[in-house]
This record gives structure tokens, sequence and C-alpha cells, in this order.
């Protein structure tokens, strides 16, 4: 059993890249991946899309990469010279005609323009390579099984709460079970006794015993009693499995509630009553844990 929660983070640092990845997941009822890159990564998204839906199921993914060049080497410079001539031109060319007696140095110009960025554009190589490509999905791959190792130690931890939730649920089913058979038992004499007393010997045996088993089933919760062990059963054995069972325990839990809300609307000892707010209460415990299971 795995949660939808997890946290990895992996990076990477070579005399060319500093490559961070870090990857967050909440609980989410689909698989929602959203990508956070730059420019240089979009040629692999798709390859890193298939690489996480190969481990992660469910939950929002949110992916953080950054990449930073760290050598000197992969930077381009660009120098305009064809706006630096423009420019010098149009100096020379004014100071000629109004300044005649100034004295003009392109070297020191060129000097200050060399600083402008208009004029001097330092920019990041932008590789793309085979290498590049696989480097990156490597670090990916790597934070991706941070993220799952991060999910299946949650995911152990909400498993053992869920074990001690269903034992439980099972005491109270049994618990309920031995007071139904006593309260039928007691309500059956209870119910000839208090004819008996009203009647006295015009009781018709045979009358008696039908109307008294029309009452009883009105409020027989056997069925869902019965029911309720088929699904405690279910239960444990969903809590076993390592596939992802988060959809089909949420359906189980809300089948299990509608059976405890059938025997509380059929019973009316007070017993009775209290077992099922006990059950309910439970029942909400496991609905609010598994919320978060893959």
């Amino acid at each position: 059993m795995k949660s939808m929660t997890g946290f990895g983070k992996e990076t990477f640092l070579n005399e060319r890249y500093q490559i961070d990845v870090e990857i967050k997941s909440v609980n989410q009822r689909f698989l929602d991946i959203q990508l956070r890159m730059p420019k240089e990564v979009n040629p692999y998204e798709m390859t890193i899309r298939q690489l996480m839906k190969q481990t992660l199921q469910r939950g929002r993914i949110e992916a953080y990469i950054n990449i930073k060049q760290t050598g000197g080497g992969n930077k381009d410079v660009q120098v305009h010279w064809n706006l630096i001539h423009h420019l010098l031109g149009e100096i020379e060319q004014e100071l000629s005609a109004k300044y005649p007696e100034a004295v003009f140095e392109p070297g020191r110009s060129i000097e200050q323009l060399l600083n402008n960025p208009d004029y001097v554009e330092v920019t990041e190589k932008q590789e793309a390579d085979e290498a590049f490509g696989a480097l990156v999905l490597g670090i990916v791959k790597q934070a991706v099984e941070k993220v799952d190792a991060s999910r299946l130690q949650e995911g152990q931890q909400i498993q053992q709460v869920l074990t001690v939730y269903g034992e439980e649920f099972t005491a109270l089913v049994e618990q309920l079970s031995g007071f139904v058979d006593i309260y039928e038992q007691e309500y059956r004499e209870k119910f000839e006794a208090r004819l008996n007393e009203w009647l006295g010997s015009q009781v018709d045996e045979s009358r008696l015993l039908t109307e008294m088993a029309i009452l009883l089933e009105k409020g027989d919760i056997h069925e869902e009693l019965d029911r309720l062990v088929i699904h405690i059963d279910k239960l444990q054995e969903l809590l076993k499995q390592e596939t992802p069972v988060g959809r089909e325990l949420d359906f189980l839990i809300q089948e299990m509630n509608r059976e405890v809300n059938t025997i509380g609307s059929k019973s009316s000892p007070i017993e009775i009553k209290n077992i099922v707010v006990q059950m309910k209460t439970i029942l909400e415990k496991i609905r609010e844990q598994i919320q978060n299971v893959e």
C-alpha cells in the first residue's frame, strides 16, 4: 500500500551542468502531472511524463526541473558590430560637423559600448543532444524513485492504522452479533409473557408465533451482519495488496457504511444504537485515511 503524499529531490553537478529535480505529490482522485522546467528540456517532456506514470499512478504530481550551466565555455558571445559601426559613424560625423576642434577617440567609445547589453549579448548555449537528454532523464528517474519510496513508507504507516481500525470494527460486529441473539431470545420471552398477561388462556399459540415472527423479521439484522463480515474479509485482503487499492477501499467503506445505517434504522434497543454509533465513527476514521491511499 502506498500513500499519495511524497517528496523526492535529486541534484547532479559536474563541470558543465547543475541539474536540480524536485518532485512532490499530494492526494488527487486521478493522476495529474504538473511540470515546471526550462525550455531546453521541452523535447523530453513526454518521456518524463511516461517515466512518472510507470511508477506514480494516482495523485497530483508537481515536478520542478532547474538547469544551470556551470562552465564558462558554455556561453555564447555575440557582438552587434553593425550597430557599433553605425553608432560610431554617426558620432564622428556629428562631431566633425558641429565641433571640428573636438578629438574623437573610437577606442574609448568601443570600450564603453562593450559593457552595454544592447551591443554585446552573452547567452547560455542551448544544448539538447542525446547525452544531455539521457542525463536529465536519469536525474528525474532518481527523484521519482525517492518520491515512490516516501509514498511507500507513509503508505505502510496508513496500513498499520487501518489494520487497527479494522480490528476494532470486527470486535464491534462480533459484539453486536452476540447481543442480537440474546436480545431476540429475551424479546420472545417478554412478548409471550405480556400476551399471556393480557389475554390469559385465550392466546392462540400459532397466531402468537406468527405475530412474533413478523415483528422479529422487521428488526432482523442478521443479513446485514453477514454482509459486514464479508466486507471485513475484503478489507483485510485489500490492506495486504501492493497494487493501488484506494478507489476500491473507498467503495468498500461506502458499502459498509450503508449496512451499518440499515442496522441502525431497523433496531430499536439502545445497546444496538450505541454500537452503531461506534461503528460509524470507526468507518469515518477509515474513510479519512483512505483519501490519501494510492
